[in-house]
């Protein structure tokens, strides 16, 4: 299986036990997601320092209850399940932690993995389609994940049934990853447990961003599908109704600047209507193997891009180096409140806007974020929850 290079260069460090559980603490605390979780670190330094600073962001945003910080005892809890569990938490930052998904707008700040943490570092390709999919669908997926895997890229996928166990199991002699949309600890569906199983007894990982044991729910798979596409340098849509999952991880392919495939169908199947509408929208059409690899042809991998910038200080010469986020008074900070609405806007717009510093301005989104009146889209745009 092919690998990408570490960038040289780039600052990739480990983080130690303690700093492993705060940066779990921070991420499973209250309304902090992965844009707050590195706009925090970012401004604060260390997990520890912003979990200690999460209260009264909260309450200047206005938070209607004090808000929800994990504790140490269920930090060192989960950490205790998923080692037991064969599994590990990788940093954003760390050398282990894949190239492509480093990159991606909303990576998660931890990921958990279980079996063969290497082939992160693969070259990857992304396969999702129909969970009622059909025989020649099926056939597709298993004979296009195969001839993948022989061109030396792993097959990133959802373990859903039908197109995505077909393309599991036909990449499984070459490794492939399964991205859950629960605890890694948790196969959904259980007709694919004997699958998940395989993947790991053969050479290929589970990932996933959720907590251990936890179960998932509808809102949690559009989030596994961003973490597919921010593993694959392209994805490919082997079959998908007009509204489907496999539509939003092509929506999420083109944000995030990927490649997205498509394979062609009936019109008369309702199973092709998304596939044949994201041609007419521009993705690229595949018939065969060499139309994949041609797509990809033009891409290195081993390309620098902005890597962001994870690393705790190991010194006090933090506040130094980065100053705190500039406070802004109150007439100031209402007008960067009022600016955003209920659509999004971006953030650079928030600060032509209101004459404000970048500082300014993130230290208000932070408070939202923290209060809950924040919602943070692609593209870097946020907008304002009522209510």
């Amino acid at each position: 299986m092919a690998k990408q290079s570490l960038e040289p260069g780039k600052r990739y460090f480990s983080l130690s036990e303690e700093q492993r559980l705060n940066w779990l603490r921070l991420i499973r605390s209250q309304n902090v997601g992965p844009a707050t979780f590195r706009d925090l670190i970012s401004h604060y330094g260390t997990a520890s320092t912003a979990i200690e600073a999460l209260p009264e962001l909260a309450r200047r945003g206005g938070a209607a209850a004090r808000i929800k910080i994990c504790s140490v005892e269920d930090a060192e809890y989960e950490m205790e399940r998923c080692r037991s569990s064969g599994a590990q938490y990788i940093a954003l930052g760390e050398p282990e932690y894949s190239p492509l998904l480093r990159h991606a707008e909303s990576a998660p700040p931890l990921l958990c993995v279980k079996g063969n943490s290497e082939i992160l570092q693969s070259k990857s390709v992304g396969i999702v389609g129909s969970r009622n999919a059909s025989i020649s669908g099926m056939k597709l997926a298993q004979r296009l994940s195969s001839q993948l895997g022989d061109a030396g890229y792993c097959v990133v996928s959802g373990l859903a049934r039908g197109i995505d166990a077909a393309a599991h199991k036909a990449a499984l002699s070459k490794g492939t990853i399964a991205v859950f949309a629960g605890g890694v600890d948790h196969v959904f569906p259980e007709e694919n447990r004997e699958l998940a199983s395989d993947i790991l007894d053969n050479g290929g990982a589970i990932v996933s961003e959720m907590p251990m044991g936890w179960k998932p729910r509808a809102k949690d798979f559009p989030r596994r599908n961003r973490i597919v596409t921010g593993l694959s340098m392209a994805v490919l849509v082997v079959e998908a109704a007009r509204r489907s999952g496999s539509l939003i991880t092509a929506r999420l392919a083109n944000e995030m600047g990927r490649i997205v495939l498509a394979i062609p169908g009936s019109p008369l199947d309702p199973r092709s209507e998304g596939t044949n509408e994201l041609i007419k929208q521009g993705a690229s059409l595949v018939t065969s193997i060499e139309d994949i690899l041609e797509a990809l042809s033009p891409l290195d991998p081993d390309a620098e891009q902005d890597l962001f910038d994870m690393k705790e200080p190991d010194d006090r010469s933090f506040e130094m180096q980065h100053p705190r986020l500039q406070d802004a008074d109150e007439e100031l900070r209402q007008r960067i409140r009022d600016s955003i609405g209920p659509s999004p806007c971006e953030i650079d717009d928030i600060i032509r806007f209101t004459g404000a510093t970048a500082g300014q301005v993130q230290l208000v989104l932070l408070e939202l974020s923290l209060a809950g009146k924040l919602e943070r889209h692609s593209g870097n745009r946020v907008s304002r929850i009522d209510g």
